[in-house]
């Protein structure tokens, strides 16, 4: 995705209270208590995020639109979510009937239908891939009164796929870069990151794209500002101005990915609307709740709560895709995310269950340890710990950070201690930063550096072009490292430093 910008600084916290004033409790007995608020183009190349509690007995309540004042309610206050005004068998006849943005007469409109209906597994697949988020989204969009073409936008963004990642270090259903899901109070960290949480995610995204049609006032550069950016569409409608051309959409110079993304989503909304007519079949999605929430209350491993609830982990990780680790924390502002026939099962067997519930614990690793060494000492692979703690496949040795490492099975049940690793994660991917020079490209940077052309562009915002003088930041392979920072001892001791 290209870049986004925006100076709203609204906080995705205060979207998901918002998103949560109807609750349904799955429960016939439950006690009282307080229910936390939930709540670019077709990429060619998606790469599949990392794998990614409970409050006993815990509380679970379907996702359904909300108003600020119903932030807090209990069980016996819960309501059955409202659903359309109009009933609707499934959610594609819903998103139908709420159709809103106007024609273009534009024929990437017509390409785009062509390569669809040209890939009727790929539109079945992706549309499958909808059935868990699609009402959520549905009832948000509605809610705020958004044509209901919005709600498709994530086909474009990331086909549907939560875990999706792009080289410029988008991420999730509606592919957030860093700065923008910061910006709109999507938290990132070692243990989570709400880009990929399906309610943060779906709130900061309309919340952002509502503040963009009130900047344009139009969803059709609302949608090229959120692709392009707002700072870039209100420079091209400058120029425009001066020039004495129309400021509108079509009569924009954009970028080749922004002139196909509104055209796209338009495509899929031909294509939803009448897929027989393009030889496809979407998916049968039902017009009711896929998914419930429960508030966490301890501490629990990923594969546990998946097997406490008797699902797949594939179902798990997709309904919970912002776990960045195999331990779900105690965390009363996060939601696990359940199908709503599995809630009862799940509270059913964390009740009666005497297993350990996290089997991982905390180590404090030595500068300069070998993460080989590491691994041998907890009989894990290399790369299960690596991938347990977001370590580099350039990481050879510590610099002295706490480490996630499996307990052994004669090690007493303990509670499992949450860290920060905020602070040796980042030592660990600062880097330093170069100067760029005469010649320097993307590709000759990533072979002196021994790192990837990707790694670079996404630890520089997305950046392609290179001027000389500019700073970027280079996060070299671990050869590359030990030799700068022993250029950096030698010029110290030839200064006599």
């Amino acid at each position: 995705m290209i870049e986004k910008k925006s100076f709203s600084h609204i906080t995705v916290k205060t979207a998901r209270l918002a998103a949560l004033s109807l609750f349904f409790i799955a429960s016939p007995v439950l006690s009282a208590t307080e229910i936390v608020e939930s709540a670019a183009p077709i990429r060619e190349a998606l790469i599949l995020a990392p794998d990614p509690v409970l409050e006993e007995p815990a509380n679970a309540a379907f996702i359904a639109p909300a108003t600020p004042d119903a932030v807090e309610t209990s069980a016996s206050e819960a309501h059955l979510p409202v659903l359309s005004a109009v009933p609707s068998d499934t959610v594609w006849q819903r998103i139908r009937s709420g159709f809103g943005m106007k024609e273009l007469n534009n024929p990437l409109i017509k390409r785009h239908e062509k390569w669809y209906a040209s890939n009727p597994a790929y539109v079945l697949r992706m549309s499958e891939r909808a059935n868990r988020y699609l009402f959520y989204i549905v009832e948000e969009v509605e809610r705020r009164g958004i044509p209901t073409e919005i709600a498709l936008l994530p086909i474009i963004e990331s086909a549907f796929n939560p875990g999706a990642n792009s080289v410029a270090s988008a991420s999730g259903i509606w592919q957030f870069i860093p700065a923008t899901g910061k910006n709109f109070g999507m938290e990132q960290n070692w243990w989570h990151d709400e880009r990929r949480d399906v309610i943060s995610a779906t709130n900061g995204a309309l919340n952002y794209l509502e503040k963009l049609h009130d900047q344009f006032g139009d969803w059709e550069l609302a949608l090229a500002a959120y692709n392009w950016g707002e700072g870039a569409v209100a420079r091209a409608q400058a120029k425009n101005r001066r020039l004495g051309k129309p400021t509108d959409y079509s009569h924009l110079k954009m970028p080749r990915e922004t002139s196909n993304y509104v055209p796209k989503l338009l495509a899929v909304k031909n294509i939803v609307s009448d897929p027989a007519s393009f030889g496809v079949v979407l998916y049968d999605i039902p017009n009711q709740p896929y998914f419930a929430a429960v508030t966490p209350s301890k501490q629990m491993d990923v594969k546990i709560a998946a097997e406490l609830a008797e699902i797949s982990m594939e179902e798990f990780t997709a309904l919970n895709p912002g776990n960045n680790r195999p331990v779900i924390l105690q965390d009363h502002a996060e939601m696990l995310l359940l199908p709503v026939d599995k809630v009862a099962i799940f509270r059913e067997n964390l009740e009666k269950t005497d297993q350990r519930l996290v089997s991982w614990k905390s180590y404090k690793s030595k500068k300069g340890e070998s993460f080989s060494d590491v691994a041998n000492q907890f009989d894990i692979s290399l790369e299960q710990l690596r991938h347990a703690n977001g370590l580099s496949k350039y990481a050879a040795q510590s610099n002295g950070q706490t480490l996630l490492v499996p307990m052994t099975d004669d090690e007493a049940a303990e509670e499992f201690s949450p860290f920060n690793m905020h602070a040796s994660a980042t030592r660990e991917m600062s880097g330093f930063s170069y100067s760029v020079r005469k010649g320097d490209t993307i590709s000759t940077l990533a072979r002196r550096f021994h790192t990837s052309q990707a790694s670079l562009v996404a630890m520089n915002n997305g950046k392609h072009r290179l001027r000389v003088g500019q700073r970027f930041t280079i996060l070299p392979g671990a050869s590359a490292s030990r030799r700068v920072a022993s250029k950096k001892i030698r010029a110290k001791q030839a200064a006599g430093k």
